[in-house]
Formats: C-alpha cells, sequence, structure tokens
C-alpha cells in the first residue's frame, strides 16, 4: 500500500475502517472481520485510484476467504466505493492473538470458548462458556469450522465450541 502523508487521506481512510468494522465473520456473526484480525491494513493508492485491502486469513486454506472479500467489496461498493484492490497476505500468519479481550468476551458470550494467549496456551485450561467450569473434555478436534474444536463441560454437560489457539 501506498503510504499515506496528506490529512485528506488519512480522513478518507477512517470511514473505510468503519465500514469494514460492520462486516461480519462468516462463521462466527457476532465479531467483525476487523475484529477478528483478518484485515491488516487499508489505503488508498493515489495512482490507481484504488482503496487497497490486506486481509490474513485464519489459515491458509480458510474457506470463508471468497466470501469475505464478496462481503468487503459489497459493503464498500454500498458507501460508493467501488475501485478496490484486496490482497491476501500470509505472513505474518495470523494469530489468536490478535484477538482483544473485548472480541473474546464476545465469542464467549456468543456461546464459544476464546482462546489464551499463546504464550499461555500449554497450561490453559479450556473453560465452559455456559457455567464457567474448567471441567471440559475435547470430544472431537475439528467443531464447526477447523478454527474450532468440540468440548463437552463435565459441570452442565453442556457441548460448546472453543476456538483453538494458533
Amino acid at each position: 500500500m501506498s503510504s499515506i502523508e496528506n490529512p485528506a487521506a488519512s480522513q478518507y481512510l477512517k470511514p473505510i475502517w468503519d465500514i469494514l468494522k460492520t462486516i461480519p465473520d462468516p462463521e462466527i456473526p457476532v465479531v467483525s472481520v476487523v475484529e477478528m484480525g483478518m484485515v491488516r491494513g487499508v489505503g488508498y493508492n493515489a495512482a490507481s485510484d484504488e482503496t487497497e485491502i490486506t486481509i490474513t486469513p485464519t489459515y491458509s486454506g480458510c474457506p470463508a476467504m471468497a466470501v469475505i472479500k464478496e462481503n468487503i467489496r459489497t459493503a464498500l461498493a454500498g458507501h460508493g466505493v467501488h475501485q478496490i484492490k484486496i490482497t491476501t497476505k500470509l505472513a505474518p500468519a495470523w494469530t489468536t492473538d490478535w484477538l482483544s479481550t473485548d472480541t473474546k468476551q464476545k465469542l464467549r458470550d456468543y456461546g464459544i470458548s476464546p482462546p489464551p494467549n499463546s504464550d499461555s496456551a500449554a497450561h490453559a485450561a479450556i473453560a465452559c462458556p455456559q457455567c464457567g467450569s474448567e471441567a471440559t473434555e475435547m470430544i472431537s478436534r475439528v467443531a464447526a469450522s477447523p478454527c474450532q474444536a468440540l468440548y463437552r463441560c463435565r459441570a452442565c454437560l453442556e457441548p460448546f465450541p472453543h476456538f483453538k489457539c494458533h
């Protein structure tokens, strides 16, 4: 992306970020693609008159990327932005450490056990998002999406997805 040096250009980018913040993750609609950390950058290239969006998938084979790109194009077009270049960037690889505390709370409130920070993941207990108990067990390494594992709480007996740490 071209670097933006003038104030008019940065004033242009804030509304673009605001629009992107409204686009839900297609697999977890309670959080946006921005909150998930998939939107890595926004810029404007004056030479090509294009708004440039850089995205990083939660993993390299993420099947939702085509939908995410289309949702970005549709949302921006709905606000009059039609010249759009979307670049997928795989490095650095997406990490659950990019999720904010607020995003993790939204996942928990939605019924998904959020990942711990990767530096504490090896020793972190998986807490049930329903009752908070750490007496849980994995039932399957894959849940609704490859990014999640399926757990069951031994206290309340409810199954729940857990967002894998990576």
